[in-house]
C-alpha cells in the first residue's frame, strides 16, 4: 500500500507539470501569433475579408436549398400563398378552414392591358373573364374598334366602375346602374368608410358587379335576375329551396353563396334533415344564423336572419321552420345568404338547388 501511495502521488506531481508545461508554451505560441497579426494587420486585413466573403457565400449556395427545404417556415408561408393563389377564401369564424371551389385567382383592382395584334374586345373579355360591356365602359368606348398598342383598364369584374362622389351612396349608385346594392356589398375589394352604414368616401373608386349603363344599352335594364323560387321545391340532391322569392345573386367566384330576397321577410326553412351545430348572431358578416350538419358531408348556412328557431343540438327536419329571413350583419336588404358546404369548401349551391 505504501508503494502505491507513493506512485500516485509522483503520478500527480507528474501530471501537474507536464500540463503546466504546456500552458506555457502555448501562451508563448499564442503571444507570437497574436503580435505577428497586430504587426500584420494592415497587410493581411483585405485578404482575411475577401476569404471570409467567399466562404459565406459558398455556405449560402451549398446549404441555402437544403435548410429552405428543411425550414417550416418556409413552408407555412408556401401553403398559405398557393391558398390565396388557388381561390377566394371566404371568411368563417366556426372552422378552421373554408376554401371555395372556384380555381380563379381574384383581381383586386383594375389592370392595364397593352393591346396586341389579333386582339379584339371580345378575346380581351374573355382572357380576363369581364363582359365586352365592362371594357368599354371602362374605357369610354363608343366602339369595338381597338389598335395594337392602346392601353385598356380592364376592372376585376363585370359591371360598371364608379368614381364616388358627395352624396353618393350604395343604395343609389345601384338603382342608377340596375343592380342590387347587395352585390356591391359582397364584392370583396370594396372598401367602406363605415361597415355598419356602407358609408363611401368622396373620390374613391366603387366596382358596381353586374352594374349597366342605361344610356348604352337601354335594353340591359331587363337583364337583373328576377328568377322566382318556391320554399319547399326539391332539388337534385335532395335538398329543397329554404325560402320563397326572388334570387338577388347567383353563386359567382368571389360569393359562393345564393342570395334569395324577399321584403316580406318569409319562414326559412331546413333545406335537410340534419343538427344544428350553430346558432347565434353577430354585428358584422352573416349576422343571424344558424348552420345545419346534415351528416352526409354536407353543411348549409342561413344567414341575415331576423329570428332564429332553432339552437345548437337541435335536430331538425327537412322542411322545418327554423327562423324568418331578414337583414342582419353585412346586409343592405331583407334576403336570405344561403351556402352548402362540404369538408369545409364551399360548393355551387344551385348543384344542389336545380
Amino acid at each position: 500500500m505504501q508503494e502505491l501511495k507513493e506512485y500516485l502521488a509522483f503520478l500527480h506531481n507528474y501530471t501537474r507539470s507536464r500540463i503546466f508545461s504546456f500552458g506555457r508554451q502555448f501562451e508563448h505560441i499564442k503571444d507570437v501569433i497574436v503580435a505577428l497579426l497586430v504587426a500584420k494587420r494592415g497587410k493581411y486585413s483585405s485578404r482575411f475579408l475577401n476569404s471570409s466573403f467567399f466562404l459565406l457565400v459558398a455556405a449560402v449556395v451549398i446549404g441555402g436549398p437544403t435548410i429552405a427545404e428543411n425550414n417550416p417556415f418556409v413552408n407555412s408561408l408556401q401553403q398559405n400563398s398557393n391558398v390565396y393563389q388557388a381561390g377566394v377564401v371566404s371568411y368563417n369564424p366556426y372552422e378552421n378552414s373554408l376554401s371555395t371551389v372556384i380555381s380563379t385567382k381574384p383581381r383586386d383592382k383594375i389592370v392595364d392591358y397593352e393591346v396586341r395584334g389579333g386582339d379584339t374586345l371580345a378575346s380581351i373579355a374573355e382572357k380576363f373573364d369581364v363582359s365586352v360591356d365592362t371594357i368599354k365602359w371602362a374605357n369610354n368606348l363608343k366602339t369595338e374598334i381597338i389598335k395594337p398598342g392602346q392601353i385598356l383598364k380592364v376592372p376585376p369584374v363585370t359591371g360598371v366602375v364608379h368614381k364616388v362622389v358627395s352624396g353618393d351612396n350604395i343604395y343609389a349608385i345601384a338603382k342608377k346602374y340596375g343592380t342590387d346594392a347587395q352585390k356591391v356589398v359582397n364584392f370583396p375589394f370594396n372598401d367602406f368608410a363605415d361597415l355598419d352604414t356602407f358609408a363611401l368616401t368622396s373620390g374613391q373608386i366603387l366596382y358596381v358587379p353586374d352594374g349597366v349603363i342605361e344610356e348604352e344599352k337601354p335594353k340591359y335594364i331587363a337583364q337583373k335576375t328576377v328568377t322566382q323560387i318556391q320554399a319547399g321545391a326539391k332539388g337534385t340532391s335532395n335538398f329543397i329551396w329554404p325560402t320563397s322569392g326572388g334570387i338577388s345573386q347567383s353563386p359567382v367566384w368571389y360569393h359562393m353563396a345564393l342570395d334569395i330576397e324577399n321584403g316580406s321577410a318569409p319562414p326559412i326553412l331546413a333545406s335537410d334533415t340534419g343538427t344544428v351545430t350553430y346558432s347565434g348572431c353577430l354585428n358584422w358578416g352573416y349576422g343571424c344564423h344558424i348552420i345545419i350538419d346534415h351528416g352526409n358531408g354536407y353543411q348549409t348556412l342561413y344567414g341575415h336572419m331576423s329570428f332564429l328557431g332553432a339552437s345548437v343540438g337541435q335536430s331538425v327536419s327537412q322542411g322545418q321552420n327554423i327562423g324568418r329571413m331578414g337583414s342582419t350583419g353585412r346586409s343592405t336588404g331583407t334576403h336570405l345568404h344561403f351556402e352548402v358546404r362540404s369538408g369545409g369548401t364551399l360548393l355551387n349551391p344551385l348543384n344542389f338547388l336545380k
